[in-house]
């Protein structure tokens, strides 16, 4: 499996991922798709998407955004059918390390509160949650949710 680093040919087919991997992750509280292909274009020149490959298939992606000491971390995303095999641990080590080697202190990411199982991957992984925000009022749910911040300080 290799990791690199997503170019604007990429964008399909990282939509595609995001959208396939929340909608099993995700589908019983948002309705609708998570990301459109406008969405990844607008966040290619504020950060990057590392992508893992497998024989040319993309299986797997997660965002960085810069932010002066601090990186956002955002729409980790893994094939369905690969989740729970090591893939998002392998893009969040990868992710990590490429930050550190970057200056940053701190990685910031947001969840749902409803996604446990995401809260429970970030601590096993050092995250802390932070606080909490309001979840768009103009992105319908299935069920009352918000967003749970988390972060972690680098080495």
């Amino acid at each position: 499996m290799e990791i690199r680093i997503a170019t604007s040919q990429d964008v399909e087919r990282i939509v595609e991922l995001i959208n396939a991997a929340f909608r099993r992750g995700e589908g019983h509280i948002i309705y609708g798709d998570r990301i459109d292909i406008e969405e990844v274009q607008s966040l290619l020149p504020k950060g990057e998407f590392l992508v893992a490959e497998d024989d040319g298939a993309l299986v797997g992606c997660v965002y960085l955004e810069p932010r002066g000491e601090r990186t956002y971390l955002g729409l980790l995303s893994v094939s369905p059918h690969l989740q729970k095999q090591g893939v998002g641990s392998m893009l969040m080590r990868e992710a990590e390390q490429r930050r550190v080697a970057a200056g940053c202190r701190f990685i910031d990411l947001r969840t749902i509160n409803l996604r446990e199982d995401n809260r429970a991957f970030y601590k096993r992984r050092g995250y802390m949650e932070t606080g909490t925000a309001p979840f768009p009022a103009d992105i319908p749910t299935k069920l009352p949710c918000h967003f749970v911040h988390m972060s972690k300080s680098l080495p």
